[in-house]
């Protein structure tokens, strides 16, 4: 099976939830990280991923920062505290320099700015997969 995106055996067994409350781009992620070969959940809100966590194991979330209800540093934060395992990577259109030093010292893996790259967005889920991987493998020993 051939696949244009680079480590596809690793993508196979990531499962990553996508988090976003704009619909197209939703769309347009699901398509591109399905061809990937990445298992994917989408949810359009954070308390909705919060949920979703609970139900599912889940290695890697791509969650928008600016979100109605709750915004994404506040999920973030959740999600560090009940599942800290879990690699999170924050995607905004509004960056500032301030939101992502918050980002990253709440525990995100990353943080990016949209419009993302989807090969760029595919290698960073990958090794954010990794880093969950080497988490629990530490947690287990």
């Amino acid at each position: 099976m051939s696949n244009q995106f680079a480590g596809l055996d690793a993508a196979l067994k990531i499962h990553l939830l996508l988090v976003d409350d704009e619909s197209e781009f939703k769309e347009i992620m699901q398509k591109h990280l399905g061809r990937a070969g990445i298992r994917l959940s989408v949810s359009g809100s954070c308390f909705e991923a919060l949920e979703l966590l609970e139900d599912q194991r889940l290695d890697v979330v791509i969650m928008d920062m600016n979100m109605p209800g709750m915004d994404g540093i506040q999920c973030l934060r959740k999600i560090k505290e009940h599942w800290p395992l879990v690699e999170v990577i924050i995607l905004t259109g509004h960056a500032s320099v301030q939101s992502g030093i918050e980002g990253m010292e709440s525990g995100a893996f990353d943080y990016c700015l949209k419009p993302i790259d989807v090969r760029e967005l595919i290698e960073k889920v990958e090794l954010a997969a990794q880093k969950a991987l080497i988490n629990l493998e530490d947690k287990t020993l």
